[in-house]
């Protein structure tokens, strides 16, 4: 089973559509949505549709080993970029 994970920060209609898309797959789970904007709508839609959520801050992202901890936490093999528009660091 590959696991995902999603970074947005918008409404979250992207996001929504990939979980949706995944929910009933035997091969892909979308394990955690993660944003950093505290009042994005994909933190809604990823309550409604039962998906764990993680709020970051700019410092957290580009500053810790915070949310690279909590993906291999989470076992996640793939992120996708859903209106998530920060460089990802190479760390």
């Amino acid at each position: 089973m590959k696991n995902i994970a999603i970074f947005a920060s918008g409404s979250g209609t992207n996001a929504e559509r990939i979980c949706r898309y995944f929910a009933d797959s035997k091969e892909v789970n979308v394990k955690l949505i993660l944003s950093n904007k505290t009042n994005a709508g994909v933190l809604d839609r990823a309550k409604n549709l039962c998906v764990p959520t993680y709020v970051f801050s700019r410092e957290a992202f580009y500053e810790t080993d915070q949310i690279a901890h909590l993906l291999i936490e989470r076992k996640i093999n793939l992120i996708v970029l859903a209106g998530f528009l920060w460089l990802i660091p190479q760390h």
